[in-house]
């Protein structure tokens, strides 16, 4: 059967249509499926962060008093970027994902607009084949006419009636093919105003998903920046000498200390006691050096003493002698 020119330009109409509305269903479904994993993907660090979060604020808990509050403005700082991090999540599910899920349904209609379509335009086709086949009957042939007038009828029917039977016929699926002819003009360019609609909403939904993505990623980014810049200030703010001053006091304890006291002065008075006890046994020595020279400078007059008066009994002895 040969195919109009219009037939045929419809054809490849909704051919053409037919694909793009595959198209459609085809990337718009791989985008919202990635837009979700990544909406996950950002779902997942920011859990992961909260874990940090709590990590670093246990860490805190054990360092010395100005490192532990630059460890803890640090967690706050970071606490506040997943709360961002959350909003970025709902907002990116609310402004992107939703719509781009919601093309299924609209994909769906229009398919349904497309058969619906396809439908008038294959009654077309049929009405058209329909009365090309009954044009092509033969009025004198008695068995096709058959086909349009009941066989007990055909006696009873002189042939200027089969005639007409087969020109009412053929006015008939005329008349039929017209209809058919005007239902598909109709759809078709029902099919094509909503085609074109479905065209433009889809143009303007990617600029404003694609707009929405970008805006949400923007806010974060900026109210992250923001707080990653407290972030930084707080723990770059930790007094380094002051924390070592502190650690180097927890070395040595208050306790210590006075231990360390108690030992120094018990040594000191050990070494009192011990000078006390060389300089007194220092002065007894001299005292009992004294004592022995005294001794001995006595012993040496009485030594004396007696040599003189043996020397003076000696004189007299010989002065007697002499005066006998």
């Amino acid at each position: 059967m040969n195919r109009t020119p219009d037939a045929r330009a419809r054809d490849n109409q909704t051919r053409k249509i037919q694909e793009n509305i595959t198209n459609v269903e085809k990337h718009f479904g791989d985008m919202c499926q990635l837009f979700a994993a990544y909406a996950r993907k950002t779902a997942r660090l920011r859990d992961k962060a909260d874990l940090l979060v709590r990590e670093i604020g246990l860490y805190a808990d054990t360092e010395t008093p100005d490192l532990k509050r630059g460890m803890k403005q640090f967690a706050e700082h970071l606490a506040k970027v997943q709360d961002y991090r959350q909003a970025e999540v709902e907002r990116l599910e609310a402004r992107v994902i939703e719509p781009l899920k919601g093309y299924g349904a609209v994909v769906k209609r229009k398919r349904e607009d497309l058969k619906a379509t396809q439908s008038v335009r294959d009654r077309e086709a049929k009405q058209m084949a329909q009365l090309e086949k009954t044009r092509l009957r033969n009025p004198s042939d008695r068995q096709i006419i058959s086909q349009v007038c009941p066989v007990s009828s055909l006696r009873l029917v002189p042939f200027p009636c089969f005639l007409q039977i087969y020109e009412f016929s053929c006015h008939q699926a005329e008349s039929e093919l017209q209809r058919a002819t005007m239902d598909a003009t109709r759809t078709t360019k029902q099919l094509e105003e909503t085609i074109d609609e479905f065209e433009r909403q889809k143009i303007q939904d990617i600029k404003k998903v694609f707009g929405e993505f970008v805006t949400v990623e923007m806010s974060f980014h900026a109210k992250a920046l923001e707080i990653y810049t407290s972030a930084f200030q707080s723990i770059q703010s930790v007094n380094e000498e002051a924390d070592l001053e502190v650690f180097r006091s927890s070395l040595h304890p208050p306790d210590f200390q006075s231990r360390l006291d108690i030992v120094r002065a018990n040594s000191k008075a050990s070494l009192d006691q011990t000078g006390s006890f060389l300089s007194t046994s220092g002065t007894l020595q001299q005292q009992r050096a004294s004592s022995r020279q005294t001794r001995r400078g006595e012993e040496d007059e009485e030594e004396e003493e007696e040599e003189s008066e043996e020397d003076e009994g000696d004189e007299d002895e010989e002065e007697d002698s002499d005066e006998h």
